[in-house]
């Protein structure tokens, strides 16, 4: 655990895991460095451990989950609008109609 808001789930990650929401605007160390939410960041979602460019893999549990969309900054929330999965296509839910 880095702190009561994040845990580091293997030691080769560039991301950090939430494990208590942090609601926009808060703050809090990741590393020794002070870091304001830009964002509120949900229990399951990733943030950067590390600056992360743009098609680098995004690391979780030791593994790549998928790769970088564009640049991340460290502490930046890792999510489908800043990355992609290699393996799966991402898709988005869909509401059917005239059923």
């Amino acid at each position: 655990m880095i702190n009561k808001h994040f845990v580091l789930l293997h030691k080769a990650d560039n991301t950090f895991v939430c494990c208590k929401q942090l609601l926009a605007g808060s703050s809090t160390t990741l590393e020794d460095v002070d870091v304001t939410m830009t964002v509120d960041i949900t229990v399951g979602h990733k943030i950067a451990r590390q600056a992360i460019t743009e098609g680098e893999k995004v690391i979780k549990y030791g593994v790549s989950i998928g790769s970088a969309t564009k640049d991340i900054a460290f502490g930046e929330h890792i999510h489908m609008h800043n990355m992609k999965s290699d393996y799966i296509a991402s898709h988005t839910r869909q509401s059917r109609t005239g059923e």
